[in-house]
């Protein structure tokens, strides 16, 4: 394989996985943001509890994404095989 595919397909897995890093940072922030905020969601989401438990599940899920993006960084940016398949 040449060596320009390896840097290429190096960078590509870089930027998917900063997309996959800044979407799940974007999820955390909007559960913790539906979660705590006492003017805007918290009348909707205090009449439903379906919708509170909604919000702690978009919170679990973008620390999730977040956390397997940046290991996915790491392990694009040190050719990690052990990142990369976690």
């Amino acid at each position: 394989v040449p060596m320009g595919v390896l840097s290429c397909m190096k960078y590509l897995m870089f930027i998917f996985n900063v997309l996959v890093f800044a979407g799940g940072t974007c999820l955390a922030g909007m559960g913790v943001w539906v979660a705590v905020d006492p003017a805007g969601f918290q009348d909707i989401v205090a009449a439903r509890a379906v919708l509170r438990a909604g919000a702690w599940l978009v919170l679990a899920v973008g620390i999730a994404l977040s956390l397997l993006g940046f290991l996915g960084c790491c392990g694009a940016l040190r050719r990690s095989r052990p990142l990369l398949l976690l």
